[in-house]
């Protein structure tokens, strides 16, 4: 997908969208091509549809808050924070930062290399609300608000990391069979009825790549 392309989805999905933001992800595409060449965070193979693949699959979870949860998308324009656990180099936590300038964006990875990316294309762009983190979730101290991932690990092997993390809700995208991961995430953790949402990706973009593709929102368990 061209920059183009991906802008004009962009302000059909999001008419409240600025420029600056626009700008800042014209900038990726440059910024990501570069690095990748250095270190390879995104398939050599797959950085042409950077646009498609990792920017508006990063923006999956910024559409599903603002047609679903206004209250969820008022309280990050007001600053709450977020953590993007396993951000890789920087999906799905720089777009969402891109998109919520005020929300407080924590871009966590265990793996070096990759934090050092994410990190260098934030500065790049100027995003002020992020930081970033070499740790495994279990070492980082205290909470945020919400937690935002992208099929790092099934649920089942996510949820436990992330349990005692946030204090609102978690946003992850995920693909595969998902009515049995859902199910099994439920049982073994004892969430209760309804806490656990599911939203298919192909009902806001209708590419064929993201058939197949959802966005699990899990409450905090009361």
């Amino acid at each position: 997908m061209e920059y183009n392309e991906f802008e004009r989805i962009v302000r059909e999905s999001f008419p409240e969208v600025g420029d600056t933001p626009l700008e800042q992800f014209r900038q990726m595409e440059p910024l990501y091509s570069d690095w990748n060449s250095k270190i390879n965070v995104i398939s050599r193979k797959d950085i042409a549809n950077l646009y498609d693949h990792h920017i508006l699959h990063s923006l999956a979870i910024v559409r599903y808050i603002t047609q679903n949860e206004p209250q969820t998308a008022s309280a990050l324009q007001e600053g709450a924070s977020v953590l993007d656990l396993g951000t890789g180099g920087g999906f799905p936590g720089i777009p969402f930062a891109i998109m919520f300038p005020k929300a407080k964006v924590t871009l966590c990875d265990s793996v070096g290399k990759k934090i050092k990316v994410a990190g260098a294309v934030a500065e790049s762009l100027g995003l002020a609300n992020t930081v970033t983190v070499n740790d495994r979730a279990e070492n980082l101290p205290g909470t945020f608000d919400y937690v935002i991932s992208r099929a790092v690990a099934s649920l089942t092997e996510f949820y436990p990391w992330v349990r005692k993390k946030y204090s609102k809700g978690i946003f992850y995208l995920r693909g595969g069979d998902i009515a049995e991961e859902t199910g099994e995430l439920m049982g073994r953790f004892s969430l209760p009825k309804g806490s656990v949402h599911v939203w298919s990706v192909s009902s806001w973009l209708e590419d064929p790549w993201f058939e197949g593709k959802y966005l699990v929102r899990i409450d905090k368990k009361s």
